[in-house]
């Protein structure tokens, strides 16, 4: 190629060459591969494509996934996308690894957690006066556990962490993003 813009010629023809199908296929990859959640800029760089065009890609592959009977599905928060297995097989997927997270969780940290999840951002001393009870070791187990993670200090003295919950959080109880957390109304009987 003898310029850029033989170069960037011949990206259009390459990319006009592959079907909706190899880019589905392509980014299912790539998501399958990482591990973890990628950002829209970063999958759009990888096949080469506009945010707009790869956003609307995997819009319709989340579709696909929940049209079809299929045992993964996309995962979207924010600018993030990742491959996580549906809810619905989670205690199959429990048995062949031998372990139930799930019920590794105490009372407390799970009370710790609905706190954060409900109010987030919120500090640990906020947390500690609705429960009526310190929080400490319910942090640092949620924490550990990947399931809330530090999002910043309070500009207040003192200057007090503030915590939120995370994308394995979502991935855990099978969210899409914070904003389908059910409403408390909904869950009172």
């Amino acid at each position: 190629m003898k310029n850029k813009s033989d170069k960037n010629a011949y990206e259009i023809l390459e990319k006009k060459r592959l079907s909706k199908s190899n880019y589905f296929s392509i980014i299912e990859s790539l998501l399958f591969v990482s591990g973890e959640s990628l950002r829209i800029k970063q999958i759009a760089l990888i096949i080469k494509c506009d945010i707009e065009f790869t956003k609307n890609l995997l819009s319709e592959m989340i579709a696909t996934y929940k049209e079809g009977c299929r045992g993964i599905k996309i995962l979207k928060d924010n600018d993030r996308y990742s491959l996580v297995t549906k809810s619905e097989n989670s205690s199959y997927v429990e048995n062949l690894l031998g372990n139930n997270s799930k019920q590794s969780l105490s009372q407390a940290s799970l009370e710790t957690l609905t706190i954060i999840a409900y109010k987030q951002p919120i500090t640990r001393i906020d947390i500690d006066e609705i429960r009526g009870v310190k929080s400490d070791k319910a942090i640092s187990t949620l924490i550990e556990k990947r399931l809330i993670k530090e999002n910043g200090k309070l500009n207040v003295p003192g200057r007090p962490i503030l915590y939120g919950t995370t994308e394995e959080f979502l991935k855990y109880f099978g969210l899409e993003n914070v904003d389908n957390i059910p409403s408390l109304d909904s869950l009172i009987v």
